[in-house]
């Protein structure tokens, strides 16, 4: 266990008006390229739109981190961050010893914009 902390919708709008930015990080699958922590990533997103839909003008910026390992869980990011979740790739990429093409990643966030 790494926090008594829990991560919720209500206590990501109490963090965040103390910060600028949320990077946060599944730890239980951060590095392993095992796939997302799927209901961490739809919390998140929920978090944004929910942030939206009470009339703030803009959210706090969300990044993801862990166990990406294909475009698909890209998508998956995508999907279930309702659009609003960003999120970064580490050990599954191809220029630091995995099988995900740098190029690839970048190409497929290039279509996204």
């Amino acid at each position: 266990k790494y926090t008594d902390f829990p991560v919720t919708v209500e206590n990501l709008k109490l963090l965040a008006s103390y910060c600028n930015e949320f990077l946060v990080h599944g730890v239980d699958v951060e590095g392993k390229r095992t796939g997302i922590e799927e209901d961490l990533v739809r919390l998140l997103g929920q978090f944004v739109t929910t942030t939206l839909l009470e009339g703030v003008e803009k959210a706090t910026p969300v990044t993801y981190a862990g166990g990406v390992r294909s475009l698909e869980d890209l998508e998956l990011v995508k999907r279930l961050g309702n659009d609003q979740v960003d999120c970064t790739v580490g050990s599954a990429l191809d220029i630091f010893g995995g099988d995900l093409s740098y190029e690839e990643v970048l190409r497929w966030h290039r279509s996204q914009q």
